[in-house]
């Protein structure tokens, strides 16, 4: 509860009271004068006074109770009652009574005596620093203007010192006074005095009773509740009481997961001395048991057999009470292979399952699994709110629970990870919420609530590198809308809401320019999940000299390039997969570019290309932080096998005059430009990646990838394009030959390859992931890394146990408006020239865009 909560919920009681009390107050005051008239009749309003105001007007009281001269009214009666509750509910005074001041021929005049609350004219936090006041001023939401009431001041007091212990300061003593302001009416001003004392930590825990577990072994059950230790900087000792009685109760698990099911806590005494605390618990372990016989009752779906396959326990197993509740119900995973799940992934919503120990005779321990299977449920209402920007179809054809299917728990799990997977919705929101369960219809109705996030990015900068400035201009729009295109009303400011992908890239600097621009529809026709893309390209980069500094602009080399392709989500093996084609056309124009990156620097080549791929994606429903779940992809880009059918014998043109000078010698420029006029090759690729959830939010990142540009006839040789360049950011540097820039960190940007590219390269990496916060407006998540890989001219090389390693520390920060941005500290264990035995060093990497 938060303390706003709280603070409501103190006054909504207050009110309560109080109103009870001015009730009571209200009879007495109209009985208690001497005033003769009948309980209970009607009469009419003479005059209607308030007293004891300051800062309001009389009349407007008057005017807000609907009182009015000459208005018929029941002394007592419920519209008083009313009235006064109508006032309370202001918030705005602190005692309200209704007096009888006289009453002559059925005509009555009353008395409404308040007490206004006193306003805060200004207020101060003394013992803090001031970033730590700003931060209890704006949690605690103090303001200026606000009614001081007692519940107010009260819980401001227990928010600051239950705020503080959580952090360690136990002996937190926290007072509050208020004295009359001279400025203004009825105002006062508020001190705040908070003195934290010291931090108290936790000097030592000290186990007795326990004869077969170690005291160390315990020690480490308490995941939040550590002693004193030099160096330990990522756990601090504080005593947070309940946390600790969380490690109590883990201490308990550990005993029962030995089989020692009787274990308790006899005593645990906490003993505070200035500050240090020393934490004594004295345990009785019992005996350890085994399971019995385990017998499934009231299960008319599955055998017996199947379900003790599914509980994994069987006779003679040690007794293991953690496992044998999560066999049975696994809280922590909503998709588990448990038994409850596996009833409610087939429609039995509304079914239990106990276990209960029925005998227990000397160290074993009989079981019965007592099943109630209920009727099967079937989703009957499906709906989504908070959808502002996103059109329901673009919702509706992602959701898994369908109106009138059988209930299935995992289909509703599905449904989240698909809608957390679209990008426009904040997945740490994304809530289903079970409405209108009839057990005896067998129907459930479901309400999914979404938090719209930014979906489109923008890029807009300026640096310098390779030599000049560099300006970028990037635009993605990631829920966007086509068929709104036309409509003026809908550019807010451009039409959205239908899932739809636009990008445009313009970037430049004195020697290249490049401009991209592509566009995709996931559900290309409406009907089906087939993705549709399309993307055309232009860069063009002038010679550069390196020693003068200077551009000749007659000089370029220059790609245009283009592309579409199709993606189909599949049904088998499961719909995880997706199959995508695309076909690319890239036109690469030479013109008196000689810079020893190509053996010829005048003329073109052209490249049709064809690539498939078929790719798995389980991830969990964050996709920037995913807790669990792999990805993988295996592709192969295929040109035409031209040296088939086009008669060129491409091992004898140095013997052939046209391609040789005017000396007779070969000239490798024309023979080269003869190989490479049509490119011929293939590439396959794969990459793995596996996310695995360690300990709450801290995540194991396991990533793989291997890649290997190959050529279909050893005459013609591998292009000089489209290779792969290892080290590094692995950010696409100014270089325009279609390569592929892959990152290793703690190495400078593509230092592992030669110089003309690998053919070859494997990288692997390890990556501890903990996140600081996944809120909509930013997500934040630092890490730490283990790396290695290599690029290769050819297999004769290859060997991935030869690797370079590194390893290092990073932070990601992912923003809606522009999208992920990080910096790496990498360590380079070995160093990129093989005749130095020195280790590289420290590299510092900034990322933009997916690249880890």
């Amino acid at each position: 509860m938060t303390i706003k909560e709280e603070q409501e919920d103190l006054e909504k009681l207050n009110s309560k009271i109080s109103l009870s009390i001015c009730a009571l107050l209200m009879s007495i005051n109209i009985f208690g004068q001497n005033l003769s008239f009948d309980k209970g009749e009607v009469y009419t309003l003479d005059e209607i006074s308030v007293t004891g105001l300051k800062s309001f007007n009389e009349q407007t009281v008057i005017t807000y109770t609907g009182l009015s001269k000459g208005k018929q009214i029941r002394i007592p009666g419920e519209e008083i009652s009313q009235i006064i509750n109508k006032l309370w509910k202001l918030e705005l005074f602190s005692d309200i009574n209704f007096y009888l001041t006289n009453v002559v021929d059925g005509r009555a005049s009353i008395e409404i005596a308040i007490i206004e609350l006193p306003s805060l004219s200004d207020f101060k936090v003394n013992g803090l620093k001031r970033s730590k006041a700003e931060t209890i001023i704006d949690e605690i939401e103090i303001k200026k203007g606000q009614k001081l009431t007692e519940n107010f001041i009260e819980t401001t007091k227990n928010y600051i010192i239950n705020k503080y212990k959580k952090n360690g300061f136990l002996n937190t003593k926290v007072s509050i006074s208020t004295r009359p302001d001279s400025i203004g009416i009825n105002n006062e001003r508020m001190l705040i005095n908070v003195d934290l004392g010291d931090r108290v930590k936790i000097n030592s825990i000290n186990f007795s009773g326990n004869e077969i577990t170690k005291s160390s072994k315990l020690k480490k059950q308490m995941k939040k509740t550590k002693t004193k230790l030099l160096g330990r900087f990522w756990k601090k000792s504080k005593f947070i009481e309940e946390d600790y009685k969380n490690d109590l109760t883990s201490i308990l698990d550990y005993y029962k997961e030995k089989g020692y099911r009787d274990a308790r806590i006899v005593m645990d005494t906490v003993i505070i001395d200035k500050s240090n605390i020393d934490l004594n618990i004295t345990l009785n372990e019992g005996n350890r048991y085994y399971f019995g016989d385990i017998n499934f009752l009231g299960n008319t779906v599955y055998s017996d057999e199947f379900l003790a396959r599914g509980l994994g326990l069987f006779k003679g197993d040690v007794y293991n009470g953690v496992l044998l509740k999560k066999r049975i119900a696994d809280n922590t995973k909503p998709d588990g292979e448990d038994l409850t799940n596996l009833y409610q992934n087939n429609g039995y919503l509304f079914s239990s399952i106990n276990p209960v120990e029925i005998a227990a005779e000397n160290d074993t321990i009989d079981f019965e699994i007592r099943i109630t299977e209920g009727k099967p449920a079937y989703f009957n209402k499906i709906t989504v709110i908070g959808n502002d920007k996103t059109n329901d179809n673009v919702i509706y054809r992602e959701l898994r629970t369908k109106p009138g299917e059988l209930y299935s728990k995992d289909k509703v799990v599905r449904t989240v990870r698909e809608l957390g997977q679209l990008g426009f919705f904040d997945p740490e929101q994304i809530s289903p919420d079970f409405k209108n369960i009839d057990a005896n219809a067998g129907t459930v109705d479901i309400e999914y609530g979404l938090v719209e996030k930014g979906a489109s990015q923008v890029e807009l900068q300026g640096g310098y590198g390779g030599g000049g400035f560099i300006g970028t201009l990037g635009l993605s729009f990631n829920n966007f809308s086509f068929k709104n295109i036309k409509n003026k009303s809908a550019w807010k400011p451009v039409p959205m809401g239908d899932g739809q992908s636009v990008s445009l890239r313009l970037q430049a600097n004195r020697f290249y320019r490049v401009y991209s621009f592509s566009l995709s529809d996931p559900w290309f026709g409406g009907e089906q999940p087939v993705q549709f893309s399309t993307s055309f390209s232009h860069t063009k980069q002038f010679r550069y000299n390196f020693f003068n500094g200077r551009v000749d602009k007659s000089q370029f080399f220059e790609i245009t390039g283009a592309s579409v392709g199709l993606a189909k989500r599949l049904s088998v093996p499961d719909d995880y997969f997706l199959l995508s084609q695309s076909l690319s056309y890239q036109f690469y124009n030479l013109n008196n570019y000689y810079t020893g990156l190509f053996t010829f620097g005048e003329g073109k080549s052209n490249n049709i290309s064809y690539t498939v791929a078929l790719s798995r994606d389980n991830t969990f429903t964050n996709p920037i932080f995913p807790l669990g779940g792999s990805q993988f992809v295996l592709s192969a880009r295929l040109s035409l096998p031209y040296s088939l059918w086009n008669g060129v014998d491409y091992g004898n043109l140095e013997n052939l005059e046209e391609y040789q000078d005017e000396d007779g010698n070969p000239d490798q420029a024309k023979i080269d430009q003869e190989r490479f006029k049509w490119l011929e090759f293939y590439k396959i690729k794969f990459q793995g990646t596996w996310y695995t959830r360690l300990i709450e939010k801290l995540v194991l990142r396991t990533h793989t990838e291997f890649g290997f540009l190959g050529a279909y006839s050893n005459e013609r040789g591998v292009i000089p394009f489209d290779r792969f360049y290892l080290g590094g950011d692995g950010m696409s540097q100014y270089a325009m030959d279609g390569r592929e820039t892959i990152s290793l960190r703690g190495y400078p940007n593509q230092s592992l390859s030669s110089q003309e590219g690998s053919t070859i390269y494997n990288r692997f990496s390890l990556e501890l992931r903990y996140p600081i916060t996944l809120k909509p407006a930013a997500s934040i998540f630092g890490l730490v890394f283990l790396e290695a890989g290599q690029g290769y001219n050819d297999f004769r090389e290859f060997n991935p146990f030869n690797s370079k390693r590194s390893l290092g520390l990073g932070l990601r920060i992912f923003m809606p408006a522009f999208g992920l941005l990080g910096i790496d500290f990498g360590y380079g264990l070995d160093n990129a020239n093989p005749n130095d035995l020195n280790p590289n060093g420290w590299e510092t990497h900034f990322v933009i865009g997916q690249q880890f």
